[in-house]
C-alpha cells in the first residue's frame, strides 16, 4: 500500500485550522482477492429495448473479467426478484450459463427494488468463499412500485448489507430512478452510486466498476487519528465515523489497485504545538495489516498544500449543488439562491488552484444546469441533472477517486 498523510495549517473563521488528507493507494500489481458477486439487474418495463439490451452488454463485461477463483451470480427483478442464476465458480460451463441467461433477458413489469437487494443480499449470504469478499453490483433505472418505497427503510436494509461484511455497488440509469434511494443503499458500504444518463454511457460506467470489482485487494479498512492540541477534529468526508477513546476512526472500506482513497479531516487547534497520530488497518490476504503513516507538515501554497484545499473545495461545491437541488425541489428559491452562490464561490476557488488532478472543468456543465434552474425559479427540474449531481456528490463525499465519465449535454 502506498501511504501519505499531509496536513497543513492555516487560519480559519475561528482561529488556526489544520486540514489532514490520509491518502490509501494499492499497488498496482498487487495480487487481487477472488470476487463473489451477485449481479442484481432491472427488467422492469422501462428497461425494455435499448436499455435493457445495454445492461446485458455491461454485464457481460463482468462475465468476460471474471477469473478462475470468481463466483458470479444473476438476480433480475422486475415486480418480483428471481435468481436466474446461482453464485457459481465462473468455470467455461457456468459462462456458458451466465452469458445465455443474461442475452434471454426480457422487460416486464413493476419494480421491488427492496426485494431484489433484499434477496440478492441472502444468496450472497449463504455462500462462503475463503478470502473472497461478498458483494452485490445492482443496476436500475426506475423508481420502486413493489413494496417498501420509504427511504427510510432503504436505509435501515444499506445498513444490514453493510453489517453483513457485504459491498454493494449501483449504477442509476436515465431519468426516473430515485439518487437518494441509492445513496441510502450504497452508502454504508462505502462505495457510493455512478449515475449514467442514458445507454449509450452504461458500457463506459461499467467498465469503471468493474476495474474497482475485480481490483480489490484489501477490505475493511479503517483510519485512526489521535489529536493532541486541538479543540475539535471532524472527517470532512462521510465515510462511517466514530470516536474511540482519544482517536477518531472513520471506515474506508475495500481498497482497490484500480482507484485509491482519500479522507479529509479538518480540525481546530486549542494549542501552538500540535501533532496528528495516524495509524490505518486493513485486511489482506486474511491478514489484518497494521501501520503508522507518518505526517508531513506541508505549507498552504506547496502543491500538496494546494492539493488539500481543492479537495476540501470540492467537497463543499458538491455539497452546495446537492443543497440547491434539494430546495430547489422544496420550492425554496431563496436557499436554492443562497446554496447557488456558495457552490459557484467554491467553484472560482477550484479554479483558481488549478489542481490537475481535482479539475474544476467537470462540475461547470452541472453549475451551469443549476444556475439556469434557479434563475427560472421553475417546478420543472431537469432530472437527469439532478441525478447527475447527486451521484457526484456520493462519490465525492465517499471519495472513490475514478477517472470523470463522460458528461452528455442535456436538451431543452
Amino acid at each position: 500500500m502506498n501511504l501519505t498523510a499531509w496536513a497543513v495549517e492555516r487560519d480559519g473563521e475561528r482561529g488556526r485550522d489544520v486540514h489532514l488528507l490520509v491518502t490509501v493507494e494499492a499497488e498496482t500489481d498487487a495480487p487481487r482477492a477472488p470476487v463473489a458477486v451477485n449481479l442484481v439487474l432491472d427488467r422492469s418495463a422501462s428497461m425494455r429495448g435499448a436499455p435493457l439490451a445495454a445492461a446485458v452488454e455491461a454485464a457481460q463485461l463482468l462475465v468476460e473479467r471474471a477469473g478462475p477463483k470468481d463466483y458470479l451470480g444473476l438476480l433480475a427483478f422486475d415486480g418480483v426478484p428471481e435468481q436466474l442464476v446461482p453464485l457459481r465458480l465462473m468455470d467455461s460451463e457456468a459462462r456458458s450459463e451466465l452469458a445465455e441467461s443474461l442475452s434471454a433477458l426480457r422487460a416486464g413489469e413493476g419494480t421491488a427494488l427492496h426485494e431484489a437487494v433484499e434477496s440478492g443480499a441472502a444468496v450472497v449470504r449463504r455462500l462462503f468463499i475463503p478470502g473472497a469478499r461478498p458483494k452485490m453490483l445492482m443496476l436500475t433505472d426506475g423508481e420502486p412500485s413493489v413494496g417498501p418505497r420509504s427511504l427510510a427503510d432503504f436505509r435501515t436494509l444499506g445498513g444490514k448489507v453493510a453489517e453483513s461484511g457485504m459491498t454493494l455497488h449501483a449504477l442509476g440509469l436515465g431519468r426516473h430512478y430515485l439518487p437518494e434511494i441509492l445513496e441510502a443503499l450504497t452508502g454504508p458500504s462505502g462505495t457510493g452510486f455512478t449515475h449514467v444518463d442514458d445507454a449509450e454511457g452504461l458500457p463506459v460506467a461499467a467498465a469503471a466498476l468493474v476495474a474497482e470489482l475485480f481490483g480489490e485487494v484489501g477490505t475493511d479498512a479503517r483510519l485512526y487519528v489521535r489529536p493532541t492540541g486541538f479543540s475539535e477534529l471532524r472527517c470532512c468526508h462521510r465515510y462511517p465515523a466514530r470516536v474511540e477513546g482519544d482517536v477518531l476512526s472513520a471506515g474506508l472500506g475495500s481498497l482497490s489497485n484500480a482507484f485509491p482513497r482519500r479522507a479529509l479531516f479538518t480540525g481546530r487547534l486549542e494549542w501552538a504545538d500540535w501533532s496528528l497520530g495516524v495509524t490505518t488497518t486493513w485486511t489482506e490476504n486474511g491478514d489484518t495489516r497494521r501501520v503508522t503513516v507518518p505526517v508531513q507538515r506541508v505549507l498552504p501554497d506547496s502543491p500538496e498544500g494546494r492539493f488539500i484545499r481543492a479537495v476540501g473545495v470540492e467537497l463543499d461545491l458538491v455539497s452546495a449543488e446537492s443543497a440547491a437541488w434539494k430546495a430547489l425541489m422544496r420550492r425554496n428559491p431563496i436557499a436554492a439562491e443562497q446554496s447557488l452562490n456558495a457552490a459557484e464561490e467554491a467553484l472560482r476557488e477550484l479554479v483558481r488552484l488549478a489542481v490537475e488532478t481535482v479539475p474544476a472543468k467537470r462540475h461547470m456543465e452541472r453549475l451551469a444546469d443549476l444556475k439556469l434552474a434557479v434563475e427560472k425559479r421553475t417546478g420543472e427540474l431537469p432530472p437527469l441533472v439532478v441525478r447527475r449531481a447527486r451521484a457526484a456528490d456520493a462519490h465525492t463525499g465517499l471519495s472513490i477517486i475514478r477517472p470523470a465519465l463522460p458528461v452528455r449535454k442535456l436538451g431543452n
